[in-house]
């Protein structure tokens, strides 16, 4: 496939999707019923790196189910570095959802997250196919404590997420997806618009990756 990045092998990057999935507890592995089973991989980094590629390039229809992949494999990377700011910052708004003031909170609310948590939040606002893709890879240094977080309504649900295996230690799984169906779904965001939603999705984050590690933390999207 065009412009497929390679992450580690000890980094597992896992897709979070918005419609139900059967999923074991564990990390390292998910399990899908469906009628046409994804091909096996030999190794889950492959798989991970792959989920990652199909979201960046606009493939979101990952978003709804992980049998998406081997539709989305036809489509072409996206690989556009030039659209990356010139300095590094964590919220990249391609789409123009956000304003300065919005960027510039967002940004030091990401940074309160990492410096208390340790979690790397990173925003990328798009609508593909205008995005810098797999740019932010390297742009971002993307690890197993990252989260990346697409807001692109070309499917539907604006928000999409990738987060890393240590992430997904701490996080339950549950959280993504119904984050996504709260402040993502359509009719949120074209009531309260796109930058509401992002705005939204970031704090409850804030404050999910804040609480402390147990049964029941993230129970609650706030």
């Amino acid at each position: 496939m065009a412009s497929l990045f390679h992450l580690p092998s000890s980094l597992t990057f896992r897709k979070i999707c918005h419609s139900p999935i059967k999923a074991s507890h564990s990390h390292s592995r998910i399990s899908v019923k469906n009628e046409n089973p994804l091909p096996k991989l030999s190794k889950i980094s492959e798989f991970s790196s792959k989920t990652l590629n199909f979201l960046l390039s606009g493939s979101l229809a990952l978003a709804v189910s992980l049998t998406g992949v081997a539709i989305a494999e036809g489509k072409v990377g996206v690989n556009k570095p030039e659209l990356l700011p010139k300095e590094f910052t964590s919220v990249i708004d391609v789409a123009g959802f956000l304003s300065d003031g919005q960027e510039k909170r967002l940004a030091q609310e990401i940074t309160d997250i990492e410096k208390d948590t340790g979690f790397k939040l990173r925003v990328l606002a798009q609508n593909y196919p205008d995005t810098p893709g797999l740019a932010i890879k390297d742009y971002w240094q993307v690890d197993d404590r990252t989260i990346v977080f697409v807001a692109d309504p070309t499917f539907g649900n604006i928000l999409n997420f990738n987060v890393g295996a240590t992430v997904d230690l701490d996080i339950p799984r549950s959280f993504w997806s119904r984050l996504a169906g709260t402040y993502g779904n359509m009719f949120y965001w074209k009531e309260k618009g796109e930058d509401a939603s992002i705005e939204a999705a970031v704090m409850a984050i804030s404050s999910c990756l804040r609480e402390p590690v147990g049964p029941n933390n993230c129970s609650e999207v706030k």
